[in-house]
Order: structure tokens, then C-alpha cells, then sequence
């Protein structure tokens, strides 16, 4: 298991005396700071609600995923897999059997193949569930967070991730990304975001959320977090602040076990706490829960998603926020730990859940929940307040009385040359120079045109862009560098070395995209390898900023890209060939690779030229 930085030592790194106290950051919020809706909507929603039968209101606080490109004609491979997990053969199928409220995309599920087909799909759901006796229509949703995590690629306009904004510092182009996003993703259909991230990363062995994490100062990841909140909504769509009540310190992936979080109550208000607050204060569409055990929070060691100590007795009551609760996904082992899938959702929604999203099976959470509220383990009345908090923001998003897009939208809004300029340009912000001891940095054209970029190429979160050395190659070579590609992977072979190290002969300078690297890792030796030829090599890092400390003393430059899709990667390039001056600082620190308790590079450190 990875060495876990002390939680003092890390605050000391990041100089966070925390004074959010005094800007208000924790004051409690008022009563209007969280969503509401006016009498007359809230006698309107009643009504609806009055008129639904059980399974109806029961499906409208479920959020699934579903198969295929169309809601009614799916290819085939779609349709078998809709079946083997779902029990229906298409989305318009689905909604009408289960009557669910939302619909999630994912990349993997084949919904995002292009945005008019996007944008088609979008409609068809809509018109599926608007052909239901309540005529509800969807909370359609995605994780289009940006950075690592991103459901719809090019042509859509590719923004910097957060820890790459954290890096800029930049509140107006932090809500000016979201707004860009929130517009694009509102023009193909898709009315509910699960960003931002308010984790506070303070571990670098954090496997599930690193550079997902705006930083690991609470009070600048809590400025971020409500800049982002207002750019989404600015936008027309609805926000999610995730993982409450704070995933940042944690060396386990909740997608594969149960994270357990050892922050005492007090540490948990200094650190975790304020981001989450300034999203509430931001009047925040909805917040999702994280599968982890505070104890301190609830000595139960049940997950945050099925603790009603943490959920309604901190979150609602203590924290005033009465919005949306989303779960995350139920298919992930954090929260199937400890109890079976039947039993999850019952205890989601006794705990103050309102939307269930994602179970692995359908049938058995959607009966199970019926099955409770008919037992009166759960009551009618707590089902229809959750259903109540799901309208509300449905009614708030315009979409009783317009779900639909148009592919004049579409054409207008995805991928705009305004929106990709304004892109490149906040991507330029965020690039950080860390070392620089020779100078080396910017390359000139006149002493080192022809470049060799080599190193790891992880698959595109989008599936549209990359790789990474190629995406590199061809910037610098927009640039007027002559610069050949050779991917080496996360895990070079000897082989690929002496490869690499025979293709830097001759060369002016390498480029080296390296990508979470470890003590261990064979990335260091082939940056060695690449040192001892004695040809200049910079180092990129496409991921977490934490590779510099263990990279071999003589790297001519390195650099944290934060992120490795093409308009990070494009920025790099810019900023090493002297087109763009660094101008991004540390939003965490970076830790001596040989002794943990020492800090190699503070938050805000950044070289410029």
C-alpha cells in the first residue's frame, strides 16, 4: 500500500491556515441559499404527484444507464446487452416498464457517438417518457466533468479538468469553462452534470480522485467549486457538487472497495467541509454521496450513501441544504460492501437519498424499494418527498415546458470556434514550468527544431482525441518544429528504451509525456536513459503532478499538463516553444519522493519566463 502523507503535513504544505471562517466560506447557509420553488409550483407538482400510481412515483427517483445510440432502434449488440442487464430491449422500452426519472450517458454504453446523434437521442427519450400517463419528462445526465473524466468528446469543445483550473487560479475562467460545458451539453439534451468534483485532495496515493480535485486548500477548491456551479447553471442546467461528504483523502478506489476516511470532526469542518458549504451558499441543483465510512460522521461505519446521521442529520439539517441528493453509482463495490443490492436502495432512501442512480440490476432495486414502501418500511409520504425535491428541479430546468433540442442548437453551440479559442486559451493559463535549472526552457526553433516526443499514451477519456506523443508531435509541429512520435507506454520494456534512447541520437531535444510515476516505475528509467544521452529532455506530466519528484535530477524542464487531452496537451506544446508564458502554480504540493514529510514544491510554486 502507498505511503499515506500525514493529514498535518499536507496542510502545512499547502499554507492553509484556513480562513474560511472569516470570509464566510463556513457560516452557515441561509434558508435561501438552497434550492426552493414557489407555492404555486410546489401546489402544481402536488397535484402530478397526486395522480401517480406507486411504481410511478418509485421509478422517478431512479437515474439508469441504457444501451444504444437511438431510444428505439439500438443495434443489435445494444439490444443484448440491454436485455442481459436491463430486461428490455431499448431506452424507450425501459421507460416505460420502469418509469424511471433520468437517464445517464456513458461513452461505453454507445450513447455518445457524435452530438446530432446525441442530440437525437436526447429527443427520443424525452418523447418516450412524455408518452407515459404522467407525462414526466427526464433528467437526462452524464460525467462530463472534463480533464480525465469526460462521456462526450470532439467535436464538442474539450476543456481543462479541475486541478488543471485549480492550477490557474482563475475564478472567471473556471465558471467561464463551466458555462462553456453547461451550454454545449444543454444544446445535445443533456440537462444534469455530475460536477464539479468538492473533493479537497490531500493525498497523492488518492486513486479515484487526484486531479478530478481542484486542490488541496479547502478554501480555494471552495472559491472553484461555486464558480463552477454558477457557470453551469448560468448555462441552463443543473450541477452536482460530489462525493459528500469529502472523498479527497482516501488511498482506496470506491469503484473496487470501501474507503474509510479517519478524519475527527473537527478535521473533517477545516478540510472537507467548506467546499461543500460554498456549493450550498452557490444554491447547488444537487449533491452526490460518496461510498465511504467516516466514522467520526457516523460511528455505524455505514457508507455516507446509506447513513442517515451523515445525509440528513449533517447534510439537510446541519448544513440547511434541501436540494436534490444523488447517490453515486450503485454498481460500485463501496457501497455493495456491506449490504446486498435489494437492501441498498431501501437504506439510500432512508438515509435522505433522493435519486438512485445506476444499480446494477434495475428489477431487483426498483422491487425492492416498492416492495419496502408496501411492507411500510418506507412510507408513501417519504417517497413523495424525494419525488417532490426530483420535480422541483425538473420544472426549475424549463423542462415541463420544453424538453427538446434542435439540430440548429447543435450546430450553433458544439464545438464553436469561440468556445474551442476560449479553451485553448484558459488551457494556457493552467500549464505549470515546476523545474527549469539551466533555462532550457522556451525551445527555440534555431537551436532545437527537430524534437523527438516519446512516453506514455493512456486512451482519451472521450475516445476522440490523443494519443498524447502524437497530439504533442503535431502541436510542436504546427509550431514549426520538426518532431517525430514514439509511444513507449506507462510501462516502457527495455526494448522500447533502447528504442527511444537510439531515436533521441541526433536530436535537439526529447519530450517526455510521463503519467503517474512511481518509485517503481519503468518510466524512470527510460527519463534516465533519455538524460544519459545527453540531448536536453522535458518532461511533461499528463496526469498527476507528482512525477516530477521522481524523475532522474538531470530533466532539463519539467512540466504538469494536469491532463492529457489535446487542448492541455496543445497548451504544453505552446508554452515549451515559447508561444504562451506559464503562468499555472501548484494547486497541491509535491512531496520529496525519498521523504514525505518534506515538500519539494509548495502550493503556488511556478516558474515563468
Amino acid at each position: 500500500m502507498p505511503h499515506r502523507t500525514s493529514r498535518r503535513t499536507l496542510l502545512t504544505a499547502t499554507a492553509a491556515a484556513t480562513a474560511a471562517a472569516a470570509t464566510g466560506v463556513l457560516a452557515a447557509p441561509s434558508a435561501a441559499s438552497t434550492p426552493s420553488a414557489d407555492a404555486s409550483t410546489d401546489r402544481r407538482l402536488r397535484r402530478i404527484i397526486a395522480g401517480m400510481s406507486l411504481e410511478e412515483k418509485v421509478g422517478q427517483l431512479f437515474v439508469t444507464r441504457v444501451y444504444g445510440h437511438s431510444a428505439t432502434d439500438p443495434d443489435q449488440a445494444d439490444i443484448d446487452a440491454n436485455l442481459a442487464e436491463l430486461g428490455v430491449r431499448t431506452a424507450a422500452e425501459l421507460i416505460s416498464t420502469y418509469h424511471v426519472g433520468g437517464i445517464i450517458y456513458f461513452t461505453w454504453a454507445h450513447n455518445t457517438r457524435d452530438p446530432h446523434q446525441i442530440a437525437d437521442l436526447s429527443n427520443g427519450l424525452q418523447r418516450a417518457a412524455l408518452a407515459g400517463r404522467s407525462r414526466l419528462p427526464l433528467l437526462v445526465s452524464t460525467d462530463q466533468e472534463h480533464g480525465i473524466v469526460c462521456r462526450v468528446g470532439e467535436p464538442a469543445t474539450l476543456l481543462p479538468g479541475a486541478m488543471a483550473l485549480g492550477a490557474g487560479g482563475s475564478r472567471s475562467d473556471t465558471r467561464r469553462a463551466a458555462w462553456i460545458a453547461g451550454t454545449e451539453l444543454a444544446a445535445l439534451g443533456i440537462n444534469q452534470n455530475y460536477a464539479p468534483d468538492a473533493d479537497v485532495n490531500v493525498n497523492p496515493a488518492n486513486p479515484v480522485i487526484g486531479v478530478r480535485s481542484f486542490g488541496s486548500d479547502p478554501e480555494s477548491v471552495a472559491a472553484l467549486v461555486a464558480a463552477q456551479v454558477k457557470g453551469y447553471q448560468g448555462a441552463g442546467i443543473a450541477s452536482t457538487a460530489k462525493h459528500f461528504p469529502g472523498h479527497g483523502d482516501t488511498s482506496t478506489d470506491s469503484h473496487t472497495g470501501l474507503p474509510v476516511i479517519n478524519h475527527t470532526r473537527a478535521q473533517w469542518e477545516e478540510l472537507d467541509a467548506p467546499p461543500f458549504r460554498a456549493a450550498i451558499r452557490a444554491r447547488i441543483d444537487s449533491i452526490m454521496t460518496a461510498h465511504i465510512v467516516v466514522p467520526a460522521l457516523d460511528p455505524s461505519e455505514d457508507p455516507a450513501t446509506l447513513s442517515r446521521p451523515i445525509l440528513t442529520g449533517i447534510l439537510r439539517e446541519e448544513l440547511g441544504y434541501d436540494g436534490v441528493v444523488v447517490t453515486d453509482s450503485l454498481g460500485m463495490e463501496g457501497v455493495r460492501t456491506k449490504y446486498g443490492d435489494d437492501r441498498v436502495p431501501v437504506l439510500a432512501l432512508l438515509a435522505g437519498v433522493d435519486q438512485l442512480l445506476n444499480p446494477p440490476k434495475l428489477s431487483v432495486a426498483w422491487n425492492a424499494v416498492l416492495d419496502a414502501v408496501r411492507s411500510g418500511e418506507i412510507s408513501e409520504a417519504r417517497i413523495e418527498e424525494s419525488l417532490l425535491r426530483v420535480l422541483r428541479l425538473k420544472s426549475r430546468l424549463g423542462l415541463f415546458r420544453d424538453p427538446f433540442v434542435s439540430h440548429r442548437g447543435v450546430e450553433r453551440t458544439v464545438g464553436s470556434r469561440a468556445h474551442r479559442a476560449a479553451a485553448d486559451r484558459i488551457a494556457e493559463r493552467t500549464t505549470t514550468l515546476l523545474a527549469d535549472p539551466g533555462g532550457t526552457l522556451p525551445l527555440s526553433r534555431r537551436t532545437h527544431r527537430d524534437l523527438l516526443v516519446v512516453g506514455a499514451d493512456p486512451a482519451s477519456p472521450s475516445g476522440t482525441t490523443g494519443p498524447p506523443t502524437s497530439t504533442l508531435a503535431r502541436a510542436f509541429g504546427e509550431l514549426g518544429f520538426t518532431a517525430r512520435a514514439l509511444s513507449t507506454g506507462t510501462t516502457p520494456s527495455e526494448a522500447k528504451i533502447a528504442e527511444a534512447v537510439a531515436a533521441a541520437e541526433g536530436r535537439d531535444a526529447v519530450v517526455v509525456a510521463t503519467y503517474n510515476v512511481t518509485a517503481r516505475s519503468s518510466q524512470r528509467a527510460l527519463v534516465t536513459a533519455l538524460v544519459a544521452t545527453g540531448v536536453p529532455v522535458v518532461t511533461v506530466a499528463v496526469r498527476n503532478p507528482y512525477d516530477v519528484a521522481h524523475l532522474d535530477a538531470g530533466v532539463a524542464a519539467s512540466l504538469a499538463a494536469y491532463s492529457w487531452t489535446d487542448v492541455e496537451l496543445r497548451a504544453a506544446a505552446r508554452v515549451i516553444a515559447g508561444r504562451a508564458d506559464p503562468r499555472g502554480t501548484l494547486p497541491v504540493p509535491v512531496q520529496r519522493a525519498d521523504d514525505l514529510a518534506q515538500v519539494l514544491y509548495p502550493v503556488g510554486h511556478g516558474l515563468s519566463y
